[in-house]
């Protein structure tokens, strides 16, 4: 039974979507994990959703010793071809989470983008791969497997210009910055943060980025799992750009179903206006084209 948390609207407008965050159970067999994120996708669109989000590694185990053997090519590979149809099928916006991608001999950590008519828009991958080792409690490097990407990705849907980051990109202000710079609205971040960071760090980096950028962000996280390795902290969140928290699942298996009104966006930069005010006379982020 899928468990839907919805903000109820009398009527939609131009300046608002409906956004639809996955917080998915995740195995370690990819078919089951692709069947569950296809049935989530229609049950977004039975929502009147406009746009589905999957968490950080949906497809697969997380984990170094699990990229390998799951990798894929973006285009053209397994769980590409899925989520391509199910745009397609339901007429809806998906940001398919993350799956390790291979290209010739290297593997990335790799978000990818799909239009409604089934088209991938573009992918994303890490640029900032997670290497930490915090004594006593974890230890992780992406980096013994995976290699980083090295470019940002927008695009725009329904009036709204979206950057998409993954995981421990969102520890990054200045990738942020530059995003809000490129005129973004909403940052989204598949991502699986651990039972050390996530109580730590989770929810306090979401409500920075998006009270520093004015924008919303939103976090999607895989369910917390119960076989051995990497657990992740779930807590799937969506943060408006006051930086208060619109809704937040707990740790299981859930969807959020929102509406968006960019609106927001206007009044908060309107009110408290920080761009102009900025000294970039003495300081400032490099903006990316």
């Amino acid at each position: 039974m899928l468990h839907t948390n919805i903000l109820k609207q009398c009527f939609r407008t131009m300046s608002t979507f409906r956004l639809a965050l996955v917080q998915l159970a995740v195995c370690d067999d990819k078919i089951t994990n692709i069947t569950r994120a296809i049935n989530y996708i229609e049950s977004a669109k039975k929502n009147r959703a406009d746009i589905v989000v999957l968490p950080e590694c949906f497809n697969s185990s997380y984990g170094t010793i699990h990229f390998e053997k799951n990798a894929e090519e973006i285009p053209g590979g397994q769980t590409s071809i899925a989520l391509s149809e199910a745009a397609k099928k339901n007429n809806i916006y998906v940001i398919g989470g993350t799956i390790p991608e291979r290209e010739n001999d290297k593997l990335y950590n790799t978000c990818s983008i799909w239009a409604p008519d089934g088209k991938m828009l573009g992918k994303y991958r890490k640029m900032h791969l997670f290497d930490i080792d915090i004594k006593g409690k974890i230890t992780f490097r992406e980096s013994d497997s995976l290699s980083p990407g090295n470019s940002l990705f927008t695009f725009e849907m329904m009036g709204c210009k979206i950057g998409i980051g993954i995981c421990y990109d969102i520890r990054f202000e200045e990738m942020a910055k530059i995003y809000r710079n490129q005129g973004c609205q909403m940052l989204i971040y598949p991502a699986a943060f651990n039972m050390t960071t996530g109580p730590l760090h989770w929810s306090l980096l979401q409500r920075s980025r998006a009270n520093d950028n004015q924008l919303y962000v939103a976090c999607v996280s895989p369910a917390r799992g119960s076989p051995p390795g990497y657990k992740a902290w779930g807590h799937t969140q969506l943060t408006n750009p006051w930086g208060e928290i619109l809704h937040e699942l707990d740790s299981t298996e859930d969807m959020i179903v929102c509406d968006i009104d960019l609106k927001i966006v206007d009044e908060v930069r309107a009110q408290i206006p920080i761009f102009y005010q900025r000294r970039t006379d003495l300081y400032d982020t490099i903006l990316l084209k």
